[in-house]
């Protein structure tokens, strides 16, 4: 038998003539001009971005004889008292007391003290004499002794949702507390 010899083959992809192997280059990619766009991007955004202002709240201080006065138009108060009782009335106390103008709601959704507060501000939107509108209105916010905690904060919530920018924790009067008292 014969043998082939491989070694002295001319026809070779190796040996043939002419034709050279492709060297393979490694890629480097160059990131200085991308390091510079990027400074470049943070230095633009820091000069053009504005920062925070500062802002002053606005604190009213009561007089020194202990008594700020309040627009009789301008006021609601809300007494809280036990097993989630909501009372209001509109203006002077007294007066309120007086004419038996205090009335009982709840915290519903359609009917409840949501619905009074946006009915009040409705009110002093129309009302021309007033200078603030519907922001003008004070919200008198008066938890009673018994009154549970969850119900004031459902107080201060339906203030946020309807956009109350006055509002305040007090205390309940005497003939309040009488009042409350009576009706629980």
């Amino acid at each position: 038998m014969a043998a082939i010899d491989t070694n002295n083959n001319p026809v070779s992809a190796k040996n043939r003539p002419g034709v050279h192997r492709v060297k393979k280059h490694s890629l480097r990619t160059d990131m200085t001009p991308m390091v510079d766009l990027g400074f470049l991007l943070i230095t633009f955004f820091v000069f053009t971005a504005e920062l925070s202002k500062p802002v002053v709240t606005k604190l009213v201080m009561p007089t020194e004889d202990g008594q700020t006065t309040l627009g009789e138009s301008d006021a609601l108060t809300v007494l809280l008292g036990k097993n989630d009782a909501v009372y209001y009335y509109h203006g002077d106390p007294g007066k309120a007391f007086a004419e038996g103008e205090i009335y009982q709601t709840s915290f519903a959704v359609n009917n409840g003290i949501g619905n009074i507060i946006r009915e009040k501000q409705k009110q002093l939107a129309a009302n021309k004499a007033s200078k603030e509108g519907k922001e003008g209105l004070m919200l008198l916010i008066k938890p009673g002794e018994y009154a549970s905690y969850q119900n004031v904060i459902d107080m201060l919530d339906e203030a946020m949702i309807n956009n109350v920018k006055k509002y305040v924790l007090l205390k309940q009067e005497k003939e309040e507390v009488d009042y409350v008292n009576r009706r629980d």
